[in-house]
């Protein structure tokens, strides 16, 4: 069998990395007898040393007390991942999705979760990146395994990130970024001068004339083979077309302002990749160069400092605050306030913190193990003069027509729930009086966020009617295991008197016909059976809104006539357009990605358990003893156009797939759109 880092290695993107021989896995690297000591207090590092770090905790038999450790570290993760997926609602369907994802989502998540357990590794990073890459198979952006003793700690990186480019004929080809080199020497001034001395020949020094260039080959093959075989790794989103773009850079409106997203193949949050290979050929040039770009690491500023391989993993490795649940009613302090939530570093939107005493608001959120980074996107890519009320994530433009209106939301979710839809309302009611019919809204690389706000939205814009009132989302439904049923018992019997629990029948949970639950109500009880794919499952009832009523009262028309805005969440139902830029012509783009219904992690289930005092119980997952973090989706949506099933494995197939050319690449990218009719 090929070493699972080994193989995924291939897999990422298509590039290659230097196998070590046999006898050096064996050992601590050559150079240093330390190979985290070699890279302590370095800003930035070789990939390949920073592996060497990575991979000098092994599991051996050398000293018996590491050994029993380390198994029991290797088999108490693998007990956590697994108890915890009784939570998440898709397992059974993601071991088979229903077309049109039936060749993209296929992975028998159990069964590679047994096949790990009874596996030997090298080293615990060799573990981690199979069971990371486990959990991304899944394609569900809600349910990934993160270590943050690997994942992210450092951030790989090169000066080129790519674009696929449609010329006039209507060809598409793979491109380094126009803006490349610009966002190069802004985000990485101390480091491009390693790139510049990497290049080859006449080309040293020359970065800045790679900016623009059509890349024929990637390692000496097709560029869509690399992007194809990061697809297949990437996690995330169902459909390929969505794992595809993923490769190439972007763009998002963040709460500090316009941010440039590098894509899979300029930024990777594991050091697996050391270099690449180009074949270019260069704006204005007619001939080709074959170029070999190193890979750099960057050390994130949430690293905690370490001087040798024991600090480095006592100071990143290991359990922190808030890695684990808490039993709210255990202590007095525990009612001030939660530890932070470590999943908070890899969610794709920025969420508030939620304190034991703060009002608990549905979330769907993406996680990811690279987190958002604060790449400023280059002025020359950034719209201009947004209108007043513009905010945080929420940028509102009008259109040179002046019929058209803009709203870039780059996320739904803000400091609290009520400014968002306040600044929503605001600035669509400020659009409308300027004289904008029609509406644009950009919700590119949105990760997530409060679900209330996204009812409130679809709300707003379409008006008050039978798909918005009283429910403006998705009915939705939990997985109904025999640990959650035991939950729900608990809090009955007395065990959550503040309604501080998610499954409180009290926190928001409404029947199909929109009414309350009671505060005795047993939701779970009886659970619904259902068989996919050939196995037995148990969900909760059908449940109905929990947003309505909304704080802030909605106006009472629809500020824009439905079938002139171009949105993801009003497609099937009002018949918005939908529109995705810059896909590959001959692959039908989804212009949603995971669905969900609503998401969580870890350490809330665990502070479910805890707080109903069934930690002991054999189905609860114990504590994590690294430093991890598990997302789950923890309800599911039902389907709109087919109800009876959910809406996360029907098609969104995608009005139109508008080309990224070079003259609109070089300008603001969303002011290009397809006009509305």
């Amino acid at each position: 069998m090929v070493a699972p880092r080994v193989l995924l290695v291939g897999l990422i993107t298509g590039l290659t990395v230097t196998k070590p021989a046999a006898a050096e896995r064996g050992t601590l690297d050559v150079r240093a007898s330390d190979p985290c000591a070699a890279i302590a207090n370095q800003t930035w590092a070789a990939p390949a040393d920073v592996r060497a770090c990575f991979s000098s905790f092994p599991v051996n038999g050398t000293i018996k007390e590491n050994y029993a450790y380390r198994v029991f570290v290797h088999l108490q993760i693998i007990e956590v991942v697994n108890k915890t997926l009784a939570f998440h609602t898709s397992v059974s369907y993601e071991k088979r999705a229903p077309e049109p994802f039936t060749a993209d989502v296929h992975e028998d998540v159990l069964a590679d979760l047994a096949r790990i357990r009874g596996q030997t590794y090298a080293n615990e990073f060799d573990l981690h990146v199979d069971l990371s890459r486990t959990l991304k198979r899944l394609n569900d952006g809600h349910c990934v395994y993160i270590n943050q003793c690997f994942d992210s700690l450092f951030l790989t990186f090169l000066p080129t990130p790519l674009v696929l480019l449609t010329d006039a004929t209507g060809k598409q080809s793979v491109h380094i970024a126009p803006a490349a080199f610009t966002v190069a020497t802004a985000e990485f001034k101390d480091e491009v001068s390693f790139w510049q001395n990497a290049l080859p020949g006449a080309l040293k020094g020359q970065l800045a004339s790679l900016a623009g260039a059509r890349v024929l080959a990637i390692n000496g093959q097709d560029p869509f083979v690399a992007v194809n075989a990061n697809a297949q790794v990437a996690g995330s989103f169902q459909g390929l077309g969505t794992r595809q773009n993923g490769f190439f850079s972007s763009y998002n409106t963040g709460a500090t302002g316009w941010t440039y997203i590098m894509g899979n193949f300029a930024q990777q949050s594991l050091p697996l990749v050391d270099s690449v290979t180009l074949t270019i050929q260069r704006v204005n040039s007619s001939t080709t160069d074959t170029i070999t770009l190193p890979y750099r690491s960057r050390i994130a500023s949430t690293a905690i400092p370490w001087t040798d391989a024991q600090s480095f993993h006592e100071n990143n490795c290991v359990a922190i605050p808030g890695t684990n649940g808490e039993d709210l009613y255990a202590a007095p302090e525990r009612r001030r306030g939660l530890p932070t939530n470590p999943a908070n570093k890899f969610r794709q939107a920025p969420v508030p913190e939620v304190t034991s005493a703060s009002k608990r608001e549905p979330l769907d959120v993406m996680l990811d193990t690279a987190p958002l980074q604060d790449v400023v996107l280059p002025p020359g890519l950034t719209p201009q003069n947004p209108l007043v009320g513009s905010t945080g994530v929420a940028q509102f433009f009008m259109l040179k027509d002046k019929k058209t209106g803009v709203l870039a939301l780059g996320s739904f979710s803000a400091g609290s729930l009520d400014t968002l839809n306040t600044a929503l309302l605001t600035g669509l009611q400020n659009l409308k009086k300027q004289g904008a019919t029609k509406l644009i809204v950009d919700v590119s690389n949105n990760g997530g966020g409060f679900i209330c706000t996204a009812h409130w939205l679809h709300r707003i814009i379409a008006g008050p009617k039978a798909t918005t009132e009283p429910n403006a989302g998705l009915d939705t439904e939990a997985r109904a295991g025999p640990l959650a049923q035991l939950i729900v018992k608990q809090i009955i019997a007395g065990a959550d008197p503040d309604v501080l629990l998610l499954y409180n029948p009290l926190n928001f949970w409404r029947f199909a016909n929109n009414t309350p639950f009671p505060a005795d109500f047993n939701w779970l009880d009886p659970p619904v059976s259902v068989v996919v794919n050939g196995i037995h499952d148990a969900f909760s009832q059908r449940l109905g809104d929990e947003c309505e009523p909304y704080s802030t009262n909605p106006p009472p028309e629809a500020l824009f006539d439905t079938k002139k805005v171009a949105i993801v969440t009003m497609a099937k139902e009002e018949g918005a357009k939908t529109v995705v830029y810059g896909g590959k012509s001959d692959v039908q783009q989804q212009y949603c990605g995971t669905v969900g219904g609503q998401s969580t992690d870890f350490s809330e289930i665990d502070t479910e358990v805890k707080t109903t005092h069934l930690k002991n119980n054999t189905l609860a997952p114990p504590d994590f003893l690294t430093n991890s973090v598990q997302g789950i989706t923890w309800r599911l949506g039902f389907g709109i156009q087919d109800p009876s099933q959910p809406e996360e494995w029907q098609n969104h197939p995608a009005d139109v797939n508008l080309p990224l050319t070079a003259s609109t690449y070089a300008t603001d990218i969303f002011f290009h759109t397809c006009p509305l009719t």
